[in-house]
C-alpha cells in the first residue's frame, strides 16, 4: 500500500528525499539507558473536567481470537448495521491475505461474531470497502476495491447475513484496468439512489515506485441500474483522468446541497475538487474541476510550496465559518533546503472553490509516516481533534520501503526508525491554531490505515476502532477504549502480553541514527518481478 503515498516520479521522490530535513523534527527525547516507551509514558491529555485520558486496547479480529484465520495487511474499514439488529457491525479489508471479513457486534462491547465473506483471488489484494444497499432490499451490501485488480460486489443475504452465502460479482468493466484503490458510496446525482465513486490507479506497476507517470488512471462515478448481480447493469462515467489517482471521496464541500468528489493526483501531489453542477437534460452529471491551490497561513521563505497526496483526508469546519475545510498530510518545500516541513495540516476553504486554500499546520509524527487521518472530539470539549496512525517499514528519506519484514520484528529497527505509531492531536480551541500531540502507542511493527470513532462501550466517551497491518500474527482489527482517571496512568495498555517491541519517542538526533536501507519492492509483493 505504500505506493498509495509515494509517487513514482523522480520529482516526487526528490521531494520526499528532503523529509530528513523537515522542521520541526519529532519531539526531542534524550534517550536513557532504558528509555520509557510511549505506552508506559504517563498520560498528559485531560478532559474539560480534569480527568486524564489513556487508552486500553481490545482485540476484535486476529488469528489469536478468530480460531487461527491468518488475516494479514489490515486496510479499509466500514461500519454499519449489516444484519439489522440495531447494532453497528464492521467490514474490514485485509490486503496481504486477500480477506474480506465481517465482525458482527453484540450488546457486549467485547464480544463479536466473526466470519469471512470473500477471500482468495476474488478478494485479491483488497484495499478498501464500502457499505451500500445496491439491490434495495433494506440490507447493506459490500463493494470492495481490489488492487489485484477489480471491483467486487458482495450481496448481503439479509436475515441470513451471519451464516448465509454472500453472492459475488466482479463487474466486467472493472477488469483489465489495473489496480482499484478506493471506493465510496453516496447519492451523487440526486436521484435518491446511491452511486459509487472509485479511484483506479490504472496499469501503473503496483510494485515499482519509480516506474514513471501514466495517464490511464481514473476517478469514476459508477451507477448500478437494476440487479447488481448482472454485470451489464454497472455503468461507469470517468469524472477525472489522472495518472495514479489516490481517492474519490464524496462530500458536499461547497455546501450547495449535493455531493462533490475530492480527487487527488498522487504523482503531482495535488488535490482536485470535482464540483457537482447537477444533472443535464440528457441525464448526465455535469462537473467542473477545481484544483486546490494552497497558500500559507503563516510567514514562509522564498519559493515556498505545499504538496499533498491526500490518500486519506477528512473534512470539518475548523474555523467555524460555515464552510468545510480539508484535513490532509502536507509536505512543504522551499528554495532553502534548511526549510522543510511535513505532517498534518488543515486547508481553510475560501469564499469560492477557485479561491486559494489557506494552510494551517497541526503537527507531525516524524520520523513516522502519517497514514490514517480522522477528525473526532476525543476529549469531549466540543472542538475537533485529529487522530492519525503511522506506517512501519518505509524509508522516508528516499521515498521507498525499508525492506523490513512484515512478519517479524527486525532487531535493527530502533526508536530512530519509521515505525507504527498511533497519536492524536488535541485542538486547544484557543483561536491561535495551536495543537498538542498526544502519543498513544509506538511499536516496531504497525500500519494503521483508517480509524472510526464510536462510543463502543457505551460509557459516554469516544473510543477508536482501526485495522492493523505490517505486523504478522498481530495483524487484524482492534478497538481502543478511552479510559479516564483522576490521576495519570500509562498512556496505553496493550491487549497482549507478548507483542511487537514497544518503543520510546524518537531521539532528537534521529536523523543521525536513521537506517537508510531502501527497496522499491513492497515486502508483501516480494514474489513480483521489478
Amino acid at each position: 500500500m505504500i505506493s498509495s503515498f509515494l509517487g513514482p516520479s523522480l520529482s516526487t521522490r526528490a521531494a520526499l528525499t528532503l523529509l530528513a530535513l523537515l522542521c520541526p523534527l519529532a519531539a526531542p527525547n534524550v534517550e536513557a539507558v532504558h528509555p520509557v516507551t510511549v505506552a508506559d509514558t504517563p498520560a498528559a491529555a485531560r478532559t474539560v473536567l480534569g480527568d486524564f485520558i489513556s487508552w486500553r486496547e481490545h482485540r476484535i479480529d486476529d488469528q489469536g481470537v478468530n480460531g487461527g484465520v491468518a488475516i494479514r495487511g489490515g486496510d479499509g474499514i466500514a461500519i454499519g448495521d449489516i444484519d439489522r439488529d440495531g447494532l453497528e457491525d464492521l467490514v474490514t479489508a485485509h490486503e496481504d491475505s486477500n480477506h474480506i471479513r465481517v465482525a458482527f457486534s453484540s450488546d457486549i462491547a467485547k464480544e463479536w461474531t466473526l466470519r469471512t465473506i470473500a477471500n482468495g483471488a476474488l478478494a485479491g489484494a483488497v484495499e478498501d470497502v464500502a457499505l451500500v444497499d445496491l439491490n434495495d432490499d433494506g440490507y447493506l451490501d459490500v463493494v470492495a476495491a481490489c488492487e489485484n485488480a477489480h471491483l467486487l460486489y458482495l450481496q448481503n443475504p439479509g436475515k441470513h447475513a451471519r451464516a448465509g452465502e454472500w453472492r459475488a460479482l466482479v463487474p466486467d468493466f472493472s477488469l483489465g484496468r489495473g489496480s482499484w484503490l478506493r471506493v465510496f458510496a453516496a447519492d451523487i446525482d440526486g436521484d435518491g439512489r446511491a452511486e459509487l465513486t472509485a479511484a483506479n490507479k490504472g496499469t501503473a506497476d503496483i510494485v515499482r515506485l519509480d516506474a514513471g507517470d501514466v495517464d490511464n488512471g481514473a476517478t469514476s462515478l459508477i451507477r448500478v441500474l437494476g440487479d447488481p448481480l448482472i454485470s451489464a447493469n454497472w455503468q461507469e462515467t470517468v469524472l477525472f483522468q489522472e495518472g495514479v489517482p489516490n481517492t474519490a471521496l464524496p462530500v458536499d464541500i461547497d455546501g450547495d446541497g449535493d455531493a462533490d468528489v475530492i480527487a487527488a493526483k498522487r504523482v503531482r501531489q495535488q488535490v482536485v475538487i470535482i464540483e457537482n453542477q447537477g444533472v443535464s437534460d440528457q441525464g448526465e452529471l455535469e462537473t467542473q474541476l477545481r484544483p486546490v491551490r494552497i497558500l500559507p497561513g503563516f510567514d514562509v521563505p522564498v519559493g515556498w510550496r505545499a504538496l499533498t497526496n491526500a490518500f486519506h483526508a477528512d473534512t470539518a469546519d475548523f474555523n467555524n465559518d460555515g464552510r468545510l475545510d480539508l484535513l490532509v498530510n502536507v509536505l512543504e518545500l522551499a528554495q532553502d533546503p534548511a526549510f522543510r516541513h511535513a505532517g498534518l495540516g488543515w486547508l481553510m476553504q475560501g469564499e469560492t472553490l477557485d479561491a486559494p486554500w489557506v494552510l494551517h499546520r497541526i503537527g507531525n509524527i516524524l520520523p513516522d509516516w502519517v497514514i490514517g487521518i480522522h477528525v473526532t472530539d476525543i476529549d469531549g470539549d466540543g472542538d475537533k481533534d485529529v487522530v492519525t496512525g503511522g506506517y512501519s517499514g518505509i524509508n522516508i528519506i528516499d521515498g521507498a520501503y525499508s525492506g523490513a519484514s512484515r512478519d517479524v520484528d527486525d532487531p535493527t529497527v530502533t526508536s530512530a526508525s519509521s515505525v507504527g505509531r498511533i497519536a492524536w492531536f488535541e485542538n486547544r480551541g484557543t483561536g491561535d491554531n495551536k495543537w498538542t500531540r498526544h502519543d498513544i502507542s509506538r511499536r516496531t511493527r504497525g500500519m494503521y490505515d483508517m480509524f472510526v470513532s464510536r462510543d463502543v462501550d457505551g460509557d459516554g466517551d469516544i473510543d477508536l476502532i482501526s485495522t492493523r497491518g505490517n505486523s504478522g500474527q498481530y495483524d487484524g482489527v482492534f478497538w481502543l477504549e478511552q479510559v479516564r482517571t483522576k490521576v495519570p496512568t500509562s498512556s496505553f495498555t496493550p491487549a497482549r502480553a507478548v507483542e511487537s517491541r514497544a518503543l520510546p519517542l524518537p531521539p532528537a538526533n534521529w536523523l543521525d541514527l536513521y537506517d537508510r536501507k531502501k527497496t522499491y519492492i513492497a515486502p508483501n509483493k516480494k514474489e513480483a518481478k521489478p
